[in-house]
């Protein structure tokens, strides 16, 4: 992305904001926070959720936790009622109450830098009313796009993808530049035969079966066991769950018998290397992670609401298949195999707009 000013001035410091929901957001950050410091540029990362008054942020980050895991199902209903103006402006206007807080954090930066949707929003507030300088950038983590992720205000909005560049103009997004998804240096392909036996006995993994990687974000929400057990009846693969933070999801499969069950694992990118195919339900940070790996992907039993919004863009561009019924998930699993690695994560960059 573009790291001068418009006077062709060199910038010195960018302020990142991120949310600690899920780990797609922050993700991104992470990773241009990584990249514009290689470039001299000081960064400072602060989190939405902590800009807000009081205990708030914490109280928005565990309900949107409960509702993924409790009642996920009426994340469809609340997307879709926020994509009208008024409930959307609503969440605009909640969004300002981060507005203090941040424009505190901005200080003397050049650039204010939004990975997060409401961030955005609490950033253009602020440039409405005339007390943001900076230039504001808007990041979208995902390939689907909603009308809250889009702002007016916003000098650029950068998408992964061409559509998530098409749908952002189209809720007003002033100008937008196409880039590949962030991902950090430690997702690459796998080098040969030799890496991939080395890291899957450091796992403790099988040597000599396909192996199926299943994950579901740092949360590990959504239909994971159910995913795991067509896998199984499937045959094709062995699946390896990655549960995250989901502590109960990891003691019930492994409960069930499951052999490869993992919590949190911060070498996700060498799990990653040492198996053959993703199998995961929300389209985002996995799949760029995936992708820039070499690994195949496939979208099933995905999460109402920005799950099913991603599956559909993904398998609309050809990225990735979205399985829709457990009769064509072995199908699936064994044409990606017979694929092989992926060789290209098929988001060229281009400016639009």
């Amino acid at each position: 992305m573009p790291v001068d000013t418009a006077e062709g001035e060199r910038m010195e410091r960018v302020v990142i904001v991120s949310a600690r929901v899920g780990a797609g957001h922050d993700g991104a950050a992470r990773e241009l926070a990584r990249r514009l410091t290689e470039r001299g540029i000081r960064v400072s990362r602060v989190d939405f959720l902590d800009l807000l008054p009081g205990r708030l942020g914490r109280a928005l980050c565990g309900a949107y936790h409960r509702q993924l895991e409790i009642a996920p199902r009426s994340w469809d209903w609340l997307l879709g009622a926020l994509g009208s103006p008024a409930p959307a402006a609503a969440a605009r206007r909640f969004a300002a109450l981060a507005a203090p807080g941040l424009a505190e954090a901005a200080g003397d930066t050049q650039l204010v830098l939004s990975t997060y949707p409401l961030a955005t929003h609490a950033a253009a507030r602020l440039r409405a009313r005339g007390r943001l300088e900076p230039a504001l950038v808007a990041y979208l983590t995902d390939p689907s796009v909603h009308r809250l992720c889009v702002s007016r205000w916003a000098d650029l909005t950068i998408a992964p993808n061409e559509i998530a560049a098409q749908q952002a103009r189209a809720f007003g997004a002033v100008r937008t530049l196409v880039t590949p998804p962030l991902v950090g240096p430690a997702f690459r392909p796998v080098t040969g035969t030799a890496e991939r036996a080395r890291l899957r006995l450091a796992h403790g993994l099988p040597a000599d079966r396909p192996l199926a990687l299943v994950v579901s974000g740092s949360w590990g929400v959504g239909e994971v066991e159910r995913t795991v057990a067509d896998l199984v009846t499937d045959g094709a693969t062995e699946p390896v769950v990655v549960c995250g933070r989901n502590d109960a999801l990891r003691a019930r499969l492994e409960r069930a018998g499951l052999r490869h069950v993992f919590g949190w694992v911060d070498t996700m990118a060498d799990l990653m290397r040492a198996c053959d195919v993703v199998v995961q339900n929300a389209g985002g940070l996995t799949t760029s992670e995936a992708l820039a790996t070499g690994l195949p992907v496939l979208t099933y039993r995905c999460l109402p609401g920005h799950g099913r919004a991603n599956a559909a863009v993904l398998d609309q561009d050809g990225t990735v298949p979205w399985v829709r019924s457990p009769d064509g998930l072995g199908e699936a699993v064994r044409a990606a195999l017979a694929t092989g690695p992926v060789t290209s994560m098929a988001w060229p960059v281009e400016v639009a707009g």
